[in-house]
């Protein structure tokens, strides 16, 4: 029979181990990253978003999304082509199913009958801001289900004049970026985006693909496409000031992904790319591409990349920001609405 060992050699190393294993964590987790500041530039830190803000089972209303002080809320929006109204739901392209209410005051933001067109929900961000004046800014990432619906009025021009009407000076709009510059590509490499101070109470809207749309054989002119040819016409005639959104290059992909683009005329108006973390992690990307040209780079599903992270465990998902956030990402976007205390997180990018 073997001697048991004295009971301080074990607790020796039982300390040992957890030491060891803390310490292999950190290390594949990388160095603990920095809060960003007020005066960071946008293109250089790193938030969080909360995939599909609007569901009902995820925040009883929007305002509650907000409060949490998350970097950027996803809206799922449809063209209703029978009644040419926008629709803000997951699966239902006539009809809404959401957490937005017909608010015309901070305090009417969490009452109320739910289930109201995106015009509504557009006041409720635009209310709480008010509210919150040091907030922001705010990404709003809008996926167009279907794209958009020409033949009912519902085109990029009329999705400006919803986002001019109802969010008004509150939009950071490709001009704002462009400036002087010849194109958003050319402002966006010369990093010509604002500091988070100079964009509180602002909105940073962008439009992708939507699932819909994607899987559509008979749809060929997608919602990035549309919208890109939209912003060079507006540059063209001299009125890009009336333009509120950027398109986004959707999924990732090795290299610039805006090759994929054969109007080549169309490439330096898209300056924010959208796509699945999971593949910019483990898929060979060099991701330090979007970086050194200052372009906001969304990364998808954060809770999906190996190992998966739930949400039942702050620690991790501060960890798998932190990842991300090193891997160049500008918005880590994650389905971690029960961690309010990751959710307003805001790390050094790069």
């Amino acid at each position: 029979m073997r001697p048991s060992r004295p009971l301080s050699v074990l607790a020796s190393l039982t300390v040992a181990a957890a030491l060891l294993t803390a310490g292999a964590s950190q290390a594949a987790a990388g160095p603990p990253r920095a809060a960003a500041g007020p005066d960071s530039r946008v293109s250089a830190t790193t938030t969080v978003g909360t995939h599909n803000a609007y569901e009902k089972e995820t925040y009883p209303y929007l305002a509650r999304a907000l409060d949490a002080r998350p970097g950027m809320i996803e809206l799922d929006v449809w063209p209703d082509i029978i009644t040419n109204q926008w629709r803000v739901s997951h699966s239902n392209p006539l009809g809404n199913n959401n957490n937005c209410v017909a608010a015309t005051s901070a305090d009417q933001l969490y009452t109320g009958t739910r289930n109201r067109n995106l015009e509504h929900c557009l006041d409720n961000i635009r209310l709480w801001l008010t509210a919150h004046p040091d907030a922001g800014p705010l990404h709003l990432k809008l996926e167009l289900k279907t794209g958009f619906s020409a033949r009912t009025g519902q085109g990029p021009t009329q999705l400006d004049a919803v986002l001019a009407a109802r969010l008004g000076n509150r939009v950071f709009r490709p001009a704002d970026l462009r400036g002087g510059h010849a194109s958003l590509d050319a402002a966006a490499r010369a990093d010509a985006w604002p500091t988070r101070a100079q964009l509180a109470g602002k909105v940073i809207v962008h439009l992708i693909p939507g699932t819909v749309e994607e899987g559509n054989p008979t749809d060929t002119l997608w919602t990035d496409v549309e919208y890109a040819r939209h912003l060079a016409a507006l540059a063209a005639a001299g009125t890009l000031g009336s333009a509120q959104a950027f398109p986004a290059v959707h999924r990732a992909q090795a290299g610039d992904p805006r090759t994929r683009y054969a109007e080549t005329a169309l490439r330096p108006w898209f300056v924010i790319f959208d796509g699945d973390a999971t593949a910019y992690v483990t898929g060979g990307i060099d991701t330090a591409w979007y970086h050194t040209n200052h372009y906001l780079l969304v990364m998808t599903d954060a809770q999906h990349v190996p190992p998966a992270v739930g949400n039942t465990d702050p620690a991790a998902a501060r960890a798998r920001v932190a990842e991300l956030a090193a891997k160049h990402a500008s918005v880590a976007s994650a389905d971690w609405a029960a961690l309010p205390d990751v959710v307003d997180d805001v790390h050094d990018r790069g």
